[in-house]
């Protein structure tokens, strides 16, 4: 279950005993949490052999060790001023109980409650680096989970300062935002380093301000690079794990090198109970620092498009027997099931079935991959895409357009040809009670109920046997036929429930 930390007390303690249960993806838990609770833990100290208690002689310790210890406090002198506090706060509209009888007590009859919601304000924080400085003006990266919903902000300095801020630009689909704040006192800005550089086994600290405890610095390892979000947290970038000490508040901090130079934004933590568990995420610098200047220029993030639905085909139950009928086996890439007629895709000549490898010569790892290479390429500017087709291998040149939520082509009904089909195993013969003797490929996904396939009436469960004529064995027959189709029809036979059907889509 996912928690935003900017509930409040009362909404929090009403999940205590869910989050008891389950393992909470926390990715955006990291702003207003209760200062309470906690235990002093006291301990003995021990003495080295042969020292006295009460020497005053200092305890030997090995070069490389104070080197080391001298190394961290520089990186925390460095890096500290360059971090902030966030404060938000936020308008929250809450569904007041309705009772089904009425109370003689005036103190049920709340004000502000409208149509059975309350609205009410509500603090929150996190944490934020200073990343850019033009004059007086000072830009702070963090975490859009953090600000996305404030109505006010403000930034507490190292030195204890408080000065007002405001949202400069948010991006939900890498969870960053930036905000702004004047200072006529010079501040550190901090130094940027190169996550590409970074290394599983890599020394790194965070910087924040966990539960509400400013300044906050822990240490650890890079745990694994390239994590992928989970549960709801934004998927349009990677991710670093580290196993330094990450919690509520933490949230938009800096994760540093041993150099003292920022590689990550911490984001989310993945733990039982909200707390740290050695399992923290951050997402890196190199994927956050290209949005500084959009986020200054235009108030948002430009993403490219490409303009078809993608999916993985390695090793997936989901797209049986693909990779092997595509000639694709054991082949990294991503697999377009439909395009979007009008698209970027579909004006390149990409095709369904087109198998994608490579982008401008970087390779295709997966889906998501694919997805993050496309957004981070420059809109109206032409790119190279190495497919794979019919086992062949092209590279197709593609113009990329810029992705919009609100574009009137990325709709179901402009989805060529708007459905997923799948191969037929045992498996599927048994679940769509397809008889032995019938081969082809099965109707598996409608996108919606307007896309051109399900217009025309396709159902789950429909078998291809045939496209425009040419006999359909398998996916790769399928794709054939369908890319080979020439002029503005194609004909499908199909059979449903032992049934021979013919059915007609319009490009």
């Amino acid at each position: 279950m996912f928690f935003m930390e900017v509930e409040t007390m009362k909404i929090k303690i009403k999940y205590l005993t869910v989050l008891a249960a389950v393992v909470v993806l926390a990715g955006a838990l990291f702003l207003f949490v209760p200062i309470t609770g906690f235990t002093q833990v006291r301990g003995g100290t021990s003495i080295p052999s042969g020292q006295q208690a009460g020497s005053s002689d200092p305890v030997l310790v090995s070069g490389s060790l104070e080197s080391l210890q001298s190394s961290f406090r520089e990186v925390s002198k460095k890096i500290l001023p360059a971090v902030v506090e966030i404060n938000v706060t936020e308008t929250v509209t809450q569904q007041v109980p309705q009772f089904p009888f009425d109370f003689p007590f005036p103190f049920f009859n709340q004000q502000g409650n409208n149509g059975g919601k309350q609205t009410f304000q509500q603090s929150a924080l996190g944490s934020g680096i200073i990343v850019q400085r033009s004059g007086d003006l000072y830009y702070v990266l963090t975490n859009n989970h953090v600000v996305k919903d404030a109505t006010n902000v403000s930034v507490r300095l190292y030195d204890q300062k408080v000065l007002r801020a405001k949202v400069v630009g948010t991006d939900p689909r890498k969870d960053i935002a930036l905000v702004s704040f004047t200072s006529r006192d010079p501040l550190q800005v901090a130094d940027i380093g190169d996550s590409n550089t970074l290394q599983v086994g890599d020394i790194v600290l965070a910087v924040g301000n966990p539960l509400g405890f400013e300044s906050t610095v822990t240490m650890g390892i890079v745990s694994a690079l390239g994590r992928r979000g989970q549960g709801g947290v934004a998927t349009y970038t990677d991710y670093i794990q580290t196993d330094a000490a990450i919690n509520q508040g933490n949230s938009g901090g800096a994760l540093v090198n041993i150099k003292g130079q920022v590689v990550g934004i911490n984001t989310w933590i993945a733990a039982p109970s909200g707390g740290n568990v050695g399992l923290g995420f951050a997402i890196p610098i190199d994927n956050a620092t290209p949005a500084i200047s959009q986020f200054i220029s235009h108030g948002h993030v430009q993403y490219g498009w490409l303009g078809a639905q993608i999916a993985d085909i390695q090793d997936s139950s989901t797209y049986p027997g693909f990779a092997s009928d595509l000639r694709v086996q054991n082949v990294e890439g991503a697999l377009m099931l439909n395009i979007y007629k009008d698209s970027p895709a579909a004006k390149a000549g990409l095709l369904p079935g087109d198998y994608i490898t490579k982008v401008e010569g970087a390779a295709v790892q997966s889906a998501d991959d694919l997805t993050q290479k496309v957004g981070s390429l420059e809109a109206g500017k032409t790119y190279t895409f190495t497919v794979i087709r019919d086992g062949k291998q092209l590279s197709i040149p593609v113009s990329i357009g810029v992705r919009d939520d609100k574009d009137k082509v990325a709709q179901p009904k402009n989805l060529w040809p708007g459905m997923t089909v799948v191969d037929i195993d045992d498996q599927v013969r048994q679940q769509v009670s397809i008889p032995a003797s019938l081969h082809g490929v099965v109707v598996g996904y409608l996108p919606g109920q307007d896309t051109p396939a399900s217009i025309a009436g396709f159902r789950p469960g429909d078998v291809i046997t045939s496209v425009n004529g040419e006999k359909v064995q398998n996916m790769r027959d399928y794709y054939t036929a369908l890319n080979n189709a020439r002029g503005d029809q194609v004909t499908f036979n199909i059979v449903r429930e032992g049934t021979d059907v013919s059915i007609g889509l319009s490009r």
